[in-house]
């Protein structure tokens, strides 16, 4: 029998805080969020691996040090509203919904979008609401939000996102593809959108958010 506890604070101690991951909020989180409740069952053994789980085809569960770095990037106040892009089976959605005050968990993938929504309603993370529809769209209706948390690699980051990041607000997103990506944090100021990056790292890509290939005649 596997010790889940046992094994999510070896996580946080050795994946996590290892990795420049200071924040005490962040990491109470990561303590106690049950990781191995939003991975399908063949692979609930394999919660707290320091890789990639894979949720659907294509779709993964972000490695636990990259994610938790991206939501200390994000400095999520008590009193923020959060729209993760691509929430997958609704991990980091808990993860987030403990640092702010609610999140809008939006996704493109139906099967995905209800077994968030079981689960996160079982485990009793009220201030989360799942929505289905385009990952790049965003989730317009609930806009603006302080923070964008965008979960997964990206080619380029859509003007709809920012349009929907309030003043003041921050987007947290990888951008490019493989060893080249970088975790990039995007401030709008002044209804200006000003970027950094901040590090390198390798994640898994999300749907869509490539950018149209120019014809060469």
């Amino acid at each position: 029998m596997i010790d889940y506890k046992a094994a999510r604070t070896k996580m946080v101690d050795n994946q996590i805080r290892t990795t420049d991951v200071t924040a005490h909020e962040v990491l109470d989180a990561f303590l106690t969020v049950a990781r191995e409740e939003f991975v399908p069952a063949a692979v609930k053994p394999l919660a707290y691996i320091d890789d990639d789980i894979q949720i659907a085809p294509g779709r993964y569960l972000m490695e636990p040090s990259p994610l938790a770095k991206l939501i200390q990037l994000a400095e999520i106040a008590a009193t923020d509203v959060v729209l993760e892009v691509g929430c997958g089976t609704g991990y980091a959605s808990a993860i987030l919904s403990r640092l702010g005050s609610s999140v809008v968990a939006l996704e493109s993938d139906a099967a995905l979008a209800a077994s968030a929504t079981e689960t996160l309603a079982r485990l009793g993370y009220d201030n989360v609401a799942v929505v289905t529809g385009d990952l790049e769209a965003g989730y317009a209706p609930e806009a603006p939000y302080e923070v964008i948390f965008v979960h997964g690699a990206v080619e380029f980051v859509p003007q709809a996102l920012f349009a929907q990041l309030r003043d003041g607000g921050r987007l947290v997103v990888v951008e490019g593809y493989g060893n080249a990506s970088q975790a990039r944090l995007y401030i709008k100021e002044g209804g200006r959108v000003s970027e950094r990056n901040v590090f390198n790292t390798a994640v898994k890509p999300l749907p869509g958010f490539r950018k149209a290939r120019e014809f060469v005649f």
